[in-house]
């Protein structure tokens, strides 16, 4: 039998196959429906870690209602420099040293993206699990977004941050809120009973997540945040000012002072303040599960390059993305030379170089890093001094997080990093 009469006998069976094998293939649509299914019933959505968690940090808009954060103007582009010795660089994992090039695309990882700027260049980009324009969930470094909202204000003297937040939202007079100052607000020091609770469904904390679309919501639940924040009766365990203690309460009543001055919704005063301002690529979002109100504390969907662009309003190299500075010198330098130590002194397991926290940073490092992170392993790091800002984002990959995790590995290539330029 000839063979060119048999390699076309394998030709055709072999499309034929890859034929039927197409055919098998979940449709986009019916792909996303199925995820979708798939989340929790009986509690909050979040909790469901690997892949499922993966495709919901980057679909919420397609799982919940979102609120638009306005882009304007020409795109500010981010001139590409990449630094091959940062791909090649030896990191610390559970199995051992490796490449991290190699060890971001490898099992033992679950990083989504990750971005290094160094003077307002791109010197090290990957996005191991995401596509480059996809605008996956940032969680908690939402946080600096909206005090750096309230730092803009400070700087127009709109905001007093001596003065007690019920000076402003009076609303909170009858609250726990009632004296409490805004520093400490921001500082996250307001001695006030209500940390970061995800379990228990009767605790303060879980209630507000609830209201506001974050937690798990049912018809016991409160419909209206601002009004359970307005009736906040759950006592103190310090006076203010004594000891830092994170909740996302006191961000979402930060955002509340940024409405409250500006008259506007959060993610208005956001595109109006920021983002419009800052030549990014695309509109930003909040996912607002609840009647429109954008998940303030951690509820911000946008692309790791434009939040780069936000990071670099923080360094040397702000003019890539802005004529004139938003954030002004003087806060730079409270955020880096003002904070109080002492807020952290009962704190444990701290990172090395650590100095303190302050405008809802979690730390501030010996070397000028500004760090703050959100829970499954997001974060965003913007040194002032040698000019920096990294960007990542990741997932867990199972119920015991056995992954290496994404955000020590940011601390060691920036520690690296910083000390070689400044030798």
């Amino acid at each position: 039998m000839p063979r060119s009469f048999l390699a076309s006998i394998f030709l055709i069976t072999s499309l034929f196959v890859l034929s039927l094998e197409a055919k098998k293939e979940t449709p986009p649509a019916e792909f996303a429906r199925k995820q979708i299914e798939s989340l929790p019933k009986e509690d909050i959505w979040w909790t469901k870690n690997g892949e499922t968690m993966l495709w919901s940090f980057k679909n919420l808009h397609t799982i919940f209602p979102t609120v638009t954060v306005h882009r304007s103007g020409a795109v500010k582009g981010l001139e590409t420099v990449i630094d091959e010795t940062i791909g090649a660089t030896y990191v610390p994992t559970k199995r051992g040293e490796m490449e991290l090039n190699r060890f971001l695309e490898s099992d033992e990882s679950t990083a989504i993206s990750v971005l290094i700027l160094h003077k307002g260049r791109i010197v090290f980009e990957r996005y191991p699990r995401m596509k480059a324009q996809e605008k996956p969930v940032h969680w908690s470094v939402t946080k600096v977004l909206v005090s750096a909202m309230v730092a803009i204000l400070e700087s127009k003297n709109k905001v007093n941050v001596e003065l007690s937040i019920d000076h402003y939202i009076p609303e909170l007079s009858a609250s726990d809120f009632k004296g409490i100052k805004i520093k400490n607000i921001l500082d996250m020091a307001t001695g006030i009973n209500c940390p970061e609770e995800y379990v228990n469904k009767s605790a303060c904390y879980y209630i507000y997540s609830a209201s506001i679309g974050d937690g798990y919501w049912d018809e016991r639940s409160p419909d209206n945040p601002y009004e359970y924040i307005s009736k906040l009766d759950v006592g103190k365990y310090s006076d203010q000012g004594k000891e830092y203690d994170y909740s996302g309460v006191n961000t979402f009543v930060l955002g509340w002072l940024v409405e409250k001055v500006t008259g506007v919704q959060l993610h208005e005063a956001a595109s109006e303040m920021i983002w419009s301002k800052i030549g990014a690529e695309a509109d930003a979002a909040f996912f607002a599960p609840r009647y429109g109100v954008p998940v303030i504390h951690g509820g911000l969907l946008a692309r790791p390059r434009d939040l780069a662009r936000f990071g670099l309003l923080f360094t040397p190299s702000h003019n890539v993305v802005t004529e004139r500075p938003l954030i002004a010198e003087t806060h730079i330098e409270r955020l880096l030379y003002q904070g109080r130590p002492e807020l952290l002194a009962s704190q444990e397991n701290l990172p090395e170089g650590v100095k303190h926290n302050t405008y809802q940073w979690d730390f501030v490092f010996e070397d000028g890093t500004l760090y703050k992170g959100g829970w499954a392993g997001q974060g965003v790091m913007v040194n002032p001094v040698h000019d920096y800002v990294f960007v990542w984002n990741s997932y867990f990959k199972d119920k015991e997080e056995s992954e290496t995790k994404l955000t020590p590995i940011m601390f060691y290539l920036a520690k690296n990093l910083i000390r070689e330029k400044s030798e």
